[in-house]
């Protein structure tokens, strides 16, 4: 009882030096979840009657393709047993670019739209749309600043790393990434508009096949069996049908909370691909191939957003 007494202490340590030494970044996640739960309390009951009901189950649908997509991608381990560091990182770098894309047709350009029909004015859309950047960006990293977590190449993150296993420091990373694209699928069906949804939704599947499978390959290459690597590369797309629930929640309710929302989503996933898929990228001397993937990525999604918007 001691023993698990004084462990507790020595983490409440860990988190508040970390909060000492990160004060900015402690206030910006503070503000961020407040604004996230707000949206939540003001948009949440809404989301649950008339229409909007239809809108949850839409992005609950999109949410369970991700999920799907992420699981073929693992389970496609257990056939290639090894890829080389060269692919791995051009198809990272494709992911990369159709989050971006997808970030920028797929969620900023739509929240601009909705803004300027609510407030009929350009720089109110655009304030708007920038406020909600704000919000994602702020959220992540404060996430990242006090998640305890570890990537492959740049080791552990966040308070307390100490008393956190590598295999579930790693899960915690794979988390943090998967939920920003859980919450843009949710918010892409916020209003039940399908040419916003469906093209983002399918961006975010197709990138999650090589994700799913960069996951299990990085598990295993941490020392984790063939069978629990796929199994935690699996369970990691979890995430998505949950951050998708949370999206549709925030959007579904104040008009203003769509062009928000869609701003806090897209913050999210370009703080994600700036912050670790790039760098993750390029650590292993294979940028040309890397950003040559990144700007497949990004043709493919302009192209279906484009054909399906």
């Amino acid at each position: 009882m001691a023993k698990g007494k004084q462990m507790t202490v020595s983490v409440l340590s860990a988190w508040r030096r970390q909060f000492l030494a990160h004060r900015i970044a402690a206030a910006g996640l503070l503000v961020a979840l407040l604004a996230v739960f707000w949206l939540l309390l003001s948009s949440g009951v809404a989301s649950f009657s008339g229409d909007n009901r239809a809108y949850l189950g839409y992005a609950a649908l999109g949410g369970l393709a991700g999920f799907g997509a992420t699981a073929l991608g693992a389970l496609g381990a257990l056939v290639l047993r090894r890829v080389e560091t060269r692919t791995q990182d051009c198809m990272l770098g494709f992911a990369a670019g159709m989050m971006l894309a997808a970030a920028s047709f797929s969620l900023i350009l739509p929240g601009l739209d909705a803004a300027r029909d609510l407030l009929d004015s350009g720089m109110g859309a655009a304030l708007t749309v920038v406020v909600g950047l704000a919000l994602g960006v702020l959220l992540m990293l404060g996430l990242d600043y006090f998640t305890p977590h570890a990537h492959e190449g740049s080791g552990a993150h966040g308070p307390a790393v100490e008393r956190v296993s590598g295999v579930w420091l790693f899960v915690l990373a794979i988390i943090l990434h998967n939920l920003p694209e859980g919450m843009a699928i949710g918010v892409g069906f916020a209003q039940g508009d399908l040419s916003v949804g469906l093209p983002l939704t399918m961006a975010i599947a197709i990138q999650d096949i090589p994700e799913g499978l960069a996951v299990a390959l990085a598990l295993r290459a941490i020392g984790l069996g063939m069978g629990p690597a796929v199994g935690v590369a699996v369970a990691s797309g979890l995430m998505e049908p949950l951050g998708a629930l949370i999206g549709v929640g925030m959007a579904s309710g104040l008009l203003i909370a769509y062009p928000v929302s869609l701003g806090i989503a897209a913050g999210a996933m370009i703080f994600v691909v700036s912050h670790e898929v790039i760098p993750e990228t390029h650590r292993n001397g294979h940028q040309t191939a890397a950003t040559v993937g990144l700007m497949a990525g990004f043709a493919v999604m302009m192209f279906l957003d484009t054909a399906l918007g």
